[in-house]
């Protein structure tokens, strides 16, 4: 189903049209109300008046996360307090939160764009919505929440975590579509499994997000659970949950592009790159009111897709996220991603997705340590077999990554699970 086939079915020509006219609205607004963008765009000598299409978009300055901190709370605001009637954190752990701003407006928007991302996986007013993101500062649970009224689906708002209760209500109150973190989805399967009630379970959707998740992750998920899984993109800093969503044909998340315009830079140069090139994704908001940001920095790495999609929406897709340009790590030289490394682990029948790495330094040389679950009808006393599936889990980690790791199998259930965003990866490196 498509909640919005006039917008989200718009002809190029058309979209460019609103895109423009959205565009120069927002900067309008942030230049006569924003004093940081007002004092970023005058350093480069350049008015609203010099923006006349998205082509102008090279113009403008980046934001950075590092601004939206250096502005907290309310450096970046664009409508006064009193039009502001909902405030959100991001959920980091470091440093001051960004905060998001929204104005009456603005939620209506977000409702829109996340009853779309519903849609577009096949929901409706029919649908019972378990949303188990937590609620609060952390965008996700409200999010989907509003998103799942205004699509007149019945909402279950048990937010994140107590286990045990989510499954007793999915079988108690029939729940069909799921809301949650991937890895906290993985997480509820070993619960429902343990518990014995896979048969007595109704899902048929889960709209998963708030972490990088391979295609690997959602095959594991989807057979766990025996749904659709569908990925959804958002951050605090561009509104939440809604950015982008995956359809039916899960190929590649279709963009909100009439609400935010997306681009891709080479994270070094910061010049655009070529078309479907992996670069930097950036965002520029074309609609919010009390908190736009101009080319918002995401340091999230993908790359955009212009071909028709079987669904029938014209917006342009991106891909899975690849991973983040600040969670590489840098291994004896060697770029890593941990999604690399979770796909090779998915690959193994034999082993879990649950998995951490470890990176060290001794005798001033990087090691590499990959824990990795081994499933429970696979684990053995015996030594020669377990050492022999470690060494083949070696072999493809050096084969797509070019390094060497060493791969410790562990028992079943023995690495921590988490109930929202998973910490996969430990650095021990003093490299400062």
């Amino acid at each position: 189903m498509i909640w919005n086939e006039s917008n989200e079915c718009m002809g190029r020509k058309e979209m460019r049209e609103l895109q423009n006219r959205r565009l120069r609205a927002t900067v309008e607004r942030v230049y006569h109300n924003s004093t940081f963008y007002r004092s970023k765009m005058q350093e480069l000598g350049i008015t609203p008046m010099d923006i006349e299409t998205i082509d102008d978009l090279v113009k403008l300055p980046f934001t950075t996360k590092t601004d939206l901190r250096d502005n907290y709370p309310f450096g970046l605001f664009s409508a006064p307090m009193s039009e502001i009637v909902r405030l959100h954190a991001s959920s980091g752990t470091t440093g001051k939160p960004v905060v998001g701003g929204y104005t009456r407006k603005d939620l209506s928007t977000w409702s829109e764009v996340m009853a779309r991302t519903f849609a577009a996986g096949g929901c409706s007013r029919n649908d019972v919505f378990q949303v188990a993101y937590g609620y609060g500062l952390f965008t996700g649970g409200l999010g989907a929440h509003y998103g799942a009224e205004l699509l007149g689906a019945s909402v279950i708002p048990i937010s994140s975590g107590n286990t045990e209760k989510q499954v007793q209500l999915m079988t108690d109150f029939g729940t069909t579509a799921l809301c949650c973190t991937p890895s906290y989805a993985l997480y509820l399967a070993e619960a429902i499994h343990e518990m014995g009630v896979q048969d007595k379970l109704k899902l048929k959707y889960g709209f998963f997000g708030a972490e990088p998740w391979t295609e690997e992750m959602r095959r594991e998920i989807e057979d766990k659970l025996r749904l659709k899984a569908f990925d959804i993109f958002g951050l605090t800093e561009v509104i939440g949950p809604g950015v982008a969503y995956d359809c039916e044909a899960q190929n590649g998340m279709h963009i909100n592009e009439d609400h935010f315009l997306p681009e891709i830079v080479d994270p070094a140069t910061l010049q655009p790159v070529e078309p479907g090139k992996v670069g930097e994704l950036v965002f520029t908001t074309i609609t919010k009111e009390g908190m736009p940001v101009i080319r918002y920095r995401t340091k999230d790495l993908t790359s955009l897709m212009y071909d028709e999609c079987s669904c029938g929406r014209c917006s342009v897709r991106m891909k899975k996220i690849m991973g983040r340009s600040d969670d590489m790590l840098i291994i004896r030289g060697v770029n890593v991603f941990p999604s690399q490394i979770e796909s090779v682990l998915l690959e193994f029948g034999e082993t879990a997705p649950h998995y951490h790495l470890y990176v060290g330094r001794e005798n001033n040389t990087d090691t590499f340590d990959v824990h990795v679950e081994v499933r429970p009808e696979s684990f053995s006393d015996d030594m020669t077999s377990m050492l022999k599936l470690g060494k083949r889990i070696e072999a493809r980690i050096a084969s797509v990554v070019g390094i060497h790791a060493h791969v410790k199998l562990v028992e079943p259930r023995s690495i921590e699970r988490s109930m929202g965003k998973a910490k996969r990866v430990t650095d021990n490196r003093k490299l400062y």
